[in-house]
């Protein structure tokens, strides 16, 4: 099967790899029908030293099950199902209590031990706990926003449930990568009253916009810290939703947070340390976050998308098939596409 391997910065490759296929009992197998590039894909795209091993690429997937091992239940062959980023047995203490990203059998697609959704097929381990059967037929007009389920909208919208937006309450978003807009549908959606995006790019700010938005800032730093004052009255916000995951972007969002307020990071922390640990410990600053459980957030997200009370499919703006994945790539990382989809 055709499949996608990244051999080092830049070097993306639509190669011919051995077939998926079961291994366990409770292994299924899907053949891809939409999978995406991810913003995370671009921190190996920018730095991945050569090894001599090539890793397999993608982590969000939409399929249709082919096979299932024997010991699987919640699914069957013909079910269209979304794949979160992660693999979880469902059976777990923290599968039970809804953190499927810390499963003690679980892991994360995107690397040469289970493979990568940017292919023509894959194994998906622990299947009942995983996937997610979908109402729908694989080409329903609604599968750009189901396929964000996968991983940006539930990332979104975890980073708004540690933030702690509500009803009434400000909300300032840094990041307007797909994370970063499907942040602001999450703001949105939990009743924030004042949703400020930090980005500066027209075509992603009209979209943030669109999805409800009420201020933009395009200034960063301090600048953008004394922007953010000035809009809220000089308190800053109750919550922040971190999504871009660099040292710049946390330290902004310690001076963006209002005494007691909250920051949800989801952004794949590129720092060792986080800033302002003294100011946070001073003004009560709560600061959480991590991999986002996706797969417990789409029985409460779903319902929305299929009623069209959410369209976080609008992130997408470039279509591929396999042969024109590393094209995808190379146009995210040049910022000329927001996010790509992969129809293999």
């Amino acid at each position: 099967m055709r499949a996608t391997m990244m051999y080092e910065a830049g070097d993306v490759r639509i190669e011919n790899i051995p077939d998926a296929n079961l291994r366990d009992s409770t292994d299924a197998l899907i053949r891809i029908t939409r999978a995406c590039i991810c913003g995370s894909d671009l921190w190996p795209y920018r730095l991945k030293q050569a090894d001599g091993r090539g890793q397999n690429m993608g982590h969000e997937a939409i399929g249709v099950v082919e096979a299932v091992g024997k010991d699987v239940r919640t699914v069957k062959v013909g079910d269209v199902v979304v794949m979160p980023f992660a693999y979880s047995d469902g059976s777990c203490e923290f599968c039970h209590e809804g953190l499927q990203t810390a499963c003690t059998h679980g892991g994360f697609f995107g690397n040469s031990e289970v493979g990568g959704a940017q292919a023509e097929a894959l194994r998906i381990p622990h299947a009942d706990g995983t996937l997610y059967a979908l109402p729908v037929g694989e080409d329903d007009a609604l599968m750009p926003s189901l396929l964000t389920l996968s991983d940006v909208m539930g990332t979104g919208h975890h980073a708004a449930v540690v933030a702690r937006v509500g009803r009434g309450k400000k909300a300032a978003v840094i990041g307007d990568g797909a994370v970063g807009l499907c942040a602001v549908i999450a703001a949105r959606r939990l009743g924030a009253e004042q949703i400020i995006i930090l980005g500066r790019h027209p075509d992603r700010i009209e979209l943030a916009k669109r999805f409800g938005a009420t201020d933009v800032v395009s200034e960063r730093g301090e600048e953008a810290i004394a922007r953010v004052r000035e809009l809220t009255g000089g308190f800053g916000v109750h919550s922040v939703l971190e999504c871009v995951g660099t040292d710049q972007a946390m330290a902004t969002s310690m001076g963006l947070a209002r005494a007691g307020g909250a920051i949800g990071r989801v952004g794949v922390p590129h720092y060792d340390a986080i800033p302002q640990a003294q100011p946070m410990f001073y003004r009560n600053v709560l600061v959480g976050g991590g991999p986002a459980p996706v797969r417990a957030y789409i029985d409460e997200l779903l319902p929305d998308v299929l009623e069209g009370r959410i369209e976080p499919g609008r992130v997408f703006d470039r279509t591929v098939d396999l042969d024109g994945v590393p094209e995808g790539y190379r146009a995210m990382d040049a910022r000329e596409s927001i996010k790509v989809m992969v129809k293999p």
